[in-house]
């Protein structure tokens, strides 16, 4: 008798998420408790199972696919958008596909990121923190002053779906909405140069993946063109910003406010940007709801079934 097709599913995914998993009878190998796999582990499980549905914090890099491939191991799945945490080159190489869940969570991260725009330009933490720590001693007409956002100029970095999304959130407030690609999208409202769209934007929300050309994107030049009343967002990637100069640029008054959800060393914050003013910091919520983060996982199982069955699945990364 043949060995079972095994899935490693490295954390507790939401009720439902594995459904495709056991819908094609295959053997799913997860831990009872929502405890994750050091890197050690992961090397040693890889070898003895088809399939890997991972998280972003699990890091996949050539040890592990080069253990997987060496033995049973033929996809991973990423239940995320990104998938900076897995060697991508390395899996191609050494002939395992990766899966991640583009398109699921679109729209709920563009809510996010633009709660986020809201929040920061309207101070809406700072007056929160103040009201609960009874520091609030009543309206004042000079207190909590922040920017509107209706008819703002609003600069996307990125526009791929989950920018779109925001773009057309910031129709229903009357937004001028500009966006910044490296190549020309021959879409009204296109930038050239990043420069350029830092300079103009009222507010600017990020939406490009981790690339090394997009490390660090967002740094202390970058924020130097940015306006002293700009407000930055982050539904990205962590990275993508350099967190130390956005903490001196909003400590020095030199840009107003940010809202992040997404961070350089997740789960550490940079200390200085704990104490900038006018932040509001989220903890990587931008695709958590429960409707969501179910098809999020659905579709990274979906995509390991299709691959075990000798399929392309829509899903599929390349390198």
């Amino acid at each position: 008798m043949s060995d079972p097709t095994c899935v490693l599913v490295t954390r507790r995914l939401p009720d439902g998420g594995t459904d495709p998993l056991h819908e094609a009878a295959l053997t799913v190998v997860q831990r009872e408790e929502d405890d994750p796999y050091d890197h050690a582990e992961l090397v040693a499980l890889a070898p003895t199972v088809d399939g890997i549905v991972c998280l972003l914090t699990d890091r996949i890099d050539r040890e592990v696919l080069a253990a997987g491939a060496a033995g049973r191991l033929r996809v991973v799945a990423n239940v995320a958008v990104g998938y900076d945490n897995i060697d991508v080159d390395a899996a191609t190489e050494l002939g395992v596909a990766v899966c991640n869940t583009p398109g699921v969570l679109d729209e709920t991260t563009a809510d996010l990121a633009f709660a986020l725009i809201l929040a920061a330009s309207r101070r809406c933490s700072e007056a929160e923190r103040d009201l609960r720590a009874g520091r609030w001693v009543g309206w004042g007409v000079n207190q909590y002053l922040g920017h509107d956002v209706h008819g703002a100029t609003l600069g996307l970095v990125g526009y791929g779906r989950i920018g779109r999304a925001v773009a057309r959130r910031a129709a229903g407030f009357g937004m001028r909405v500009l966006h910044h690609t490296r190549h020309d999208t021959g879409e009204a409202g296109w930038v050239a140069d990043l420069h350029d769209l830092l300079a103009t934007a009222d507010v600017v929300s990020l939406h490009v993946p981790l690339t090394p050309h997009t490390q660090h994107l967002i740094g202390a030049a970058e924020l130097a063109r940015m306006r002293r009343s700009a407000v930055l967002v982050n539904t990205s990637r962590g990275p993508v910003v350099d967190e130390a100069a956005l903490a001196a640029a909003l400590t020095e008054g030199r840009i107003f406010a940010a809202g992040l959800d997404v961070f350089e060393h997740e789960p550490q914050v940079h200390p200085d940007l704990l104490q900038a003013p006018h932040t509001v910091l989220l903890p990587h919520i931008g695709s958590a709801t429960h409707a969501t983060r179910t098809r999020m996982a659905r579709l990274a199982c979906s995509g390991v079934v299709a691959v075990l069955a000798g399929h392309r699945p829509p899903n599929l990364v390349t390198a």
